[in-house]
């Protein structure tokens, strides 16, 4: 077996190990799917950057290993990516891979949510694309169905649905002037935003006109 493809193994037995997952299933398929996602993003980024694509790959696969174990509250979600870089740090020992790639590859999963590590270790573009893949998911087509499921959008008032959807269109302003690791990581970041951002003014200008003439 390749280093990815035993990644992708030791993946699927940690999630498949999980009680949380076990009792929500649609909340582990969800996980992996995203998780192999993210992976296919580092892919991208790493192939036109010229970055260790292995390793990003690795990367992507294993940034939120953390969550086969449970989150002690919601707080304790912040952690995730430092318990994800715990977790993978012994597989990532049996692995082919070199002492200094390891601690690349924990490094960006460590970071990628708060861009904080529990260790020492340096913000290259292969640390940050960890958390850019995960952003390049987070940010495309499908989270905004699941944003809005989230946010029970359906259900709210037609003022909080304005409200929720200017304040939805302010935040992707702000994202949309964050940096990013690569140029290439910015771009695919953007592109995503800026169809979230189209559809959400499209939703509005429907709210908009829907209490009077």
């Amino acid at each position: 077996m390749t280093n990815i493809e035993r990644t992708e193994a030791f993946l699927k037995e940690a999630f498949a190990g999980c009680t949380y997952f076990q009792e929500h299933p649609a909340d582990g398929e969800y996980r992996l799917q995203h998780s192999y996602r993210v992976a296919h993003a580092a892919r991208e980024i790493a192939r036109k950057e010229g970055l260790d694509e292995e390793g990003l790959v690795i990367a992507g696969l294993l940034h939120d290993v953390g969550y086969s174990q449970p989150f002690a509250s919601e707080e304790d979600w912040i952690e995730h990516g430092r318990r994800s870089a715990r977790l993978a740090r012994p597989f990532l020992g049996q692995l082919n891979l070199a002492p200094d790639r390891i601690q690349e590859i924990c490094y960006g999963i460590a970071i990628h949510v708060d861009g904080k590590a529990d260790f020492p270790g340096e913000e290259t573009a292969f640390a940050l694309s960890v958390g850019d893949a995960d952003d390049v998911d987070r940010f495309d087509a499908y989270r905004i169905y699941d944003v809005m499921v989230y946010a029970d959008f359906r259900n709210l008032k037609i003022e909080d649905k304005r409200k929720w959807l200017r304040e939805k269109l302010d935040w992707i302003s702000w994202r949309l002037g964050e940096r990013s690791g690569t140029e290439t990581a910015r771009q695919m970041i953007a592109e995503r935003l800026l169809y979230q951002r189209q559809y959400y003014e499209k939703v509005l200008e429907q709210m908009e006109r829907s209490e009077s003439l």
